[in-house]
């Protein structure tokens, strides 16, 4: 049937030796197909079709097109398709390709795909021209090949515009070059055989999660939008593989829990790479500081790994209590909690000249003048300094007044870098 003008087409449970072909046509009522079993392609290329008593732009709810458990041998052609209301497919399986190029459903507020558990042997695409004004249901969905949104416009404002949850996508899963969604995009649980790309896709989804990649997984992941994401960004418990993004675009909300990739393609100044995973209103979490150490410590980055660990302890200290939080401050200037250990070095050597230079000047009286050694300054502040070594100075010469506090001041400074040493050198063997 090619330019045909029909008040609707019922075909369900029919078993067609061939293709079926509604092209050019204008249908007022749905296209039933539901459980048709077709031996070639079905094509409805150019074709308009309304659900009942739908206006155009106004489809919601009702079915335009039902095709439940459709079984199609060959390809389903919908290039440049406009569908008034819900085109249902769920359940059904489609041998080739599924082609909605410049295709247009309307069915604001309602779905307008439902494409729930359908299998599709080759390429699912929604290539440049396709528009979709309601929520695009792909989830259970099964594809061979790909997945294809490039330069698609998707509209469901304040509500989920492509739920892609628990989808299986042999080869890539693209959602970018030009996809501008206003709504949210779930793929939660969805395996992608090599990447996730959103490149040049600009999502808008305000006081909401605009992209959830919750469990997802991917060998690469391209997040690299023409905009910053509006809404936030939720890929706890991903799998992201290598991941590309961009400063300038990076999403103010990002949520990182248990995330994982294997490495970054743009690994940045440890500094910066801290300001991206604390981009997040979620409470402390050690996990994303922790992969990404690991992730420069495989770049052979140490020194950038130490930085975010660093990082982390500062964190965590902002949510411990006062008394506790005042000791991490302790451990945080003298030693860096362990991951700036020349630091201790450096409160040592200043400590040391400010005694040695002191005591020099003020020599303190010894307390057995026949037995006591010559005075040094130096090694008397070293004794002074460094617990349980002795050089045997300190306990002959005893200081007055001023030099008494100050030496008293340098033993407990010395036990204090001794014990947040220590407590570093313990953080660390127990990191390896």
């Amino acid at each position: 049937m090619r330019d045909c003008t029909l008040p609707g087409l019922i075909a369900d449970t029919a078993q067609i030796d061939g293709r079926l072909v509604v092209s050019g046509c204008h249908l007022t009522g749905p296209l039933v197909l539901n459980r048709t079993q077709i031996n070639g392609e079905l094509d409805l290329r150019d074709t308009r079709i309304s659900a009942p008593g739908a206006a155009p732009g106004a489809g919601a709810g009702a079915e335009a097109i039902s095709a439940i458990h459709a079984q199609v041998a060959g390809d389903a052609l919908c290039t440049n398709l406009v569908v008034e209301g819900t085109f249902r497919l769920s359940g059904a399986s489609i041998e080739g390709e599924f082609d909605l190029e410049g295709a247009s459903l309307r069915a604001p507020g309602a779905n307008a795909l439902d494409a729930y558990h359908v299998r599709i042997s080759e390429d699912l695409t929604f290539h440049p021209g396709f528009s979709a004004e309601g929520r695009i249901i792909l989830t259970g969905a099964t594809v061979a090949a790909a997945i294809g949104f490039c330069g698609a416009r998707l509209s469901n404002p304040g509500d989920i515009a492509l739920e892609a949850v628990d989808v299986t996508v042999a080869r890539n899963f693209d959602l970018g070059l030009g996809l501008r969604v206003d709504g949210a995009v779930r793929l939660d649980g969805t395996h992608i055989g090599t990447e996730l790309s959103l490149r040049d896709a600009e999502l808008t989804h305000k006081d909401g999660t605009a992209l959830s990649l919750r469990a997802t997984q991917a060998r690469e992941t391209d997040l690299r939008t023409r905009r910053p994401i509006d809404g936030a960004v939720d890929a706890s418990n991903a799998r992201l593989g290598t991941l590309y993004d961009a400063q300038d675009t990076w999403p103010a909300d990002l949520r990182l829990a248990d995330a994982t990739y294997e490495t970054l393609a743009v690994p940045l100044p440890a500094t910066e790479r801290v300001r991206w995973i604390r981009r997040t209103t979620d409470a402390y979490l050690p996990q994303p500081y922790e992969q990404l150490s690991s992730t420069y410590r495989r770049l052979g980055h140490e020194d950038e790994a130490r930085t975010v660990l660093l990082a982390k302890q500062r964190h965590r200290r902002a949510t411990l209590p006062p008394h506790t939080r005042l000791w991490g401050h302790v451990q945080d200037a003298a030693v860096g909690y362990g991951y700036r250990p020349l630091r201790a070095g450096l409160w040592l050597l200043a400590l040391l000249a400010c005694g040695s230079l002191y005591f020099t000047l003020h020599t303190p009286a010894p307390l057995d003048p026949g037995k006591a050694p010559p005075f040094n300054a130096v090694f008397y502040t070293l004794d002074l300094l460094v617990p349980i070594i002795t050089f045997g100075q300190e306990n002959a010469f005893a200081p007055r007044e001023t030099g008494q506090w100050l030496s008293y001041a340098l033993i407990v400074a010395g036990w204090i870098l001794a014990t947040t040493v220590t407590a570093g050198i313990s953080r660390a063997v127990t990191r390896q």
